[in-house]
């Protein structure tokens, strides 16, 4: 859609003869802005307002002029009741698709995750199997939202963890991890293997 507005400009006091002189003007950039960025589909263009038919009829010719050096199809249909003009314009260059997608890490392409309350409860289960195994300076690395949401509150997760397993729980952030990744580490700053 392109509104054509007159803005403060004013040739003379005829309001119909500035409306067309302004159309005029604007359908010449409309059909040169068409094919320089190669536009297609259907473009409606909403003129000032004219009431002449005369009027409306010249500029209809002119954009049929203005058109007919452009190589695309297309079509130039006549001004509505309502001063609007319909442009059918086939693309001249074939559309360029270039793939920027892929597969989610997260979720391997399901569009779902474990919610951070299941996250917690596998996290929880890990850590006790490791505190059994008498694992000390145990520290999980999670991604920097889980880290955020167990560290939360005076009484944080990992506080709790700390209570529960005897022992502190260290938890650091990694911004490469996945949403749902998580790691645990010893006190040598290795990564315990599950």
């Amino acid at each position: 859609m392109i509104d054509v507005n007159s803005g403060y400009k004013s040739v003379s006091s005829n309001q119909e003869e500035n409306a067309l002189q302004t159309n005029m003007e604007a359908a010449e950039e409309i059909a040169r802005q068409l094919r320089l960025r190669d536009i297609g589909g259907i473009i409606v263009v909403d003129f000032i307002d004219m009431k002449l038919p005369d009027n409306k009829k010249r500029l209809h010719e002119a954009m049929e002029t203005l058109m007919r050096i452009d190589r695309a199809k297309h079509a130039v249909l006549a001004i509505t009741k309502f001063g609007l003009m319909q442009i059918t314009r086939q693309r001249m260059k074939p559309e360029m698709t270039i793939n920027t997608q892929e597969v989610c890490p997260s979720c391997q392409g399901t569009g779902k995750i474990s919610s951070a309350l299941i996250l917690e409860d596998e996290i929880e289960k890990n850590l006790s199997y490791l505190a059994m195994q008498k694992h000390k300076g145990l520290t999980v690395s999670v991604h920097p939202i889980l880290y955020a949401y167990l560290t939360k509150g005076l009484i944080s997760k990992r506080r709790r963890w700390s209570w529960k397993f005897g022992q502190k729980i260290g938890l650091s952030s990694n911004n490469n991890y996945h949403l749902t990744e998580f790691h645990f580490f010893d006190s040598n700053n290795e990564e315990i293997r599950l």
